[in-house]
């Protein structure tokens, strides 16, 4: 049972989180130093860095008591605010106990729960934070935790929570990553006058070849894998003419790409497909390996734990987590408060009663963590 203290706590730190603006393309500080105010007798570790626009970041590493537990991980970048109609940052709580805003369950109210589980126990027993930051879109924040943290690597971990939205179901394995960019030039010009080049007639034919493959990754057998749903894997395309208008030719075309990819699937063929396809259109490719795909066996120690604690099945989910990167530290789970469903959304909330379950549950795993350590 949720002790009234903790339910009040985790509803007010959720709300303070949520009006601290940190969508990706602003620097997280404000909000990662109201996130160590929240942990006093915790030594922290401070990563810094700027992210690729040159915008300030911060990931804290944060531990408390011996080596050998476990640690609960979150980010505190959210997507932007596009759409929202009310304010974003309200952290407004409503009569039927839902707190509505923009990372309310993606992720600053898991956060809260995390932050909340974690200062009410004993300060014996070993507790680990991985708070990152550009989760939504680099993963930079992980990355340079499991490169540069001293403090994580002394935390000797037996394993890592990732507190995403997942309704406290426990999630063992969720795809990978890889992230293309191809680029196409041309030159610009005004299109009546017949002395510009479009970079579209280069790039289309690129992207019919990367039609051809997204329909093979759907039909043929190879490329599927059971165990997840859908089992085909996701090659999604986004194009940009960088504002180009209708009466200019084409000076700059890009198209990104996002593949996704179960552990059971190798995704060189793809790397190499889209390599070879970019060179035959003439095409600037370059692609980022976003980790490798976390994936536990149902009898994994740490997964066992969490279906006995959440009395769940543990699964598998299509969309990625911090787990890609932090899975080299130590094995990885996903299991935390709040809907995936609304994530991203102009709607997106939380139960406030469902941040307050997840603090017995945190607690119950990181004692028995310490005990089996």
């Amino acid at each position: 049972m949720t002790d009234r203290t903790d339910a009040e706590a985790v509803a007010a730190l959720a709300a303070e989180l949520v009006r601290i603006d940190s969508r990706s393309s602003v620097s997280n500080l404000p909000l990662a130093e109201r996130v160590e105010a929240a942990l006093a007798g915790f030594e922290i570790e401070r990563l810094d860095y700027a992210d690729a626009a040159g915008v300030a970041k911060r990931a804290i590493v944060a531990h408390r008591g011996g080596p050998g537990g476990l640690a609960l991980s979150g980010h505190m970048d959210t997507v932007p605010d596009t759409g929202w109609q009310d304010d974003p940052f309200s952290g407004r709580i409503d009569a039927d106990g839902m707190m509505h805003g923009l990372g309310t369950a993606d992720m600053k109210g898991p956060v809260a729960s995390c932050i909340i589980a974690a200062t009410g126990l004993p300060a014996d027993i070993p507790v680990t934070l991985l708070i990152t930051t550009d989760e939504e879109t680099t993963k930079a924040g992980a990355a340079l935790i499991v490169e540069a943290s001293e403090l994580a690597r002394r935390a000797a971990l037996r394993g890592i929570i990732v507190a995403e939205p997942t309704r406290l179901a426990p999630i063992r394995g969720h795809r990978g990553t890889v992230n293309f960019e191809a680029v196409a030039s041309g030159m610009q010009a005004h299109s009546s006058t017949g002395l510009g080049v479009n970079a579209n007639l280069a790039l289309i034919p690129f992207l019919a070849e990367v039609k051809a493959l997204h329909d093979r990754l759907r039909e043929d057998p190879a490329f599927r894998d059971e165990g997840y749903d859908p089992p085909f894997p996701d090659l999604n395309i986004v194009i940009d003419n960088h504002g180009t208008a209708i009466n200019v030719t084409v000076a700059r075309a890009t198209a990104r790409i996002k593949f996704r990819y179960s552990r059971a699937l190798d995704p060189k063929p793809v790397i190499r497909a889209l390599e070879e396809a970019a060179a035959r259109s003439g095409i600037v490719l370059r692609y980022v390996v976003d980790g490798s795909p976390p994936e536990l066996p149902p009898e994994h120690p740490l997964v066992a734990a969490a279906v006995a604690a959440t009395g769940q099945p543990a699964r598998t989910v299509p969309f990625g987590t911090d787990a890609t990167r932090l899975n080299a530290l130590a094995p990885c789970v996903v299991l935390g408060p709040g809907d995936i469903g609304v994530a991203h959304s102009t709607r997106e909330h939380v139960p406030v009663a469902e941040l307050a379950a997840a603090i017995p549950l945190f607690r119950r795993l990181l004692r028995e963590g310490a005990q089996a350590g």
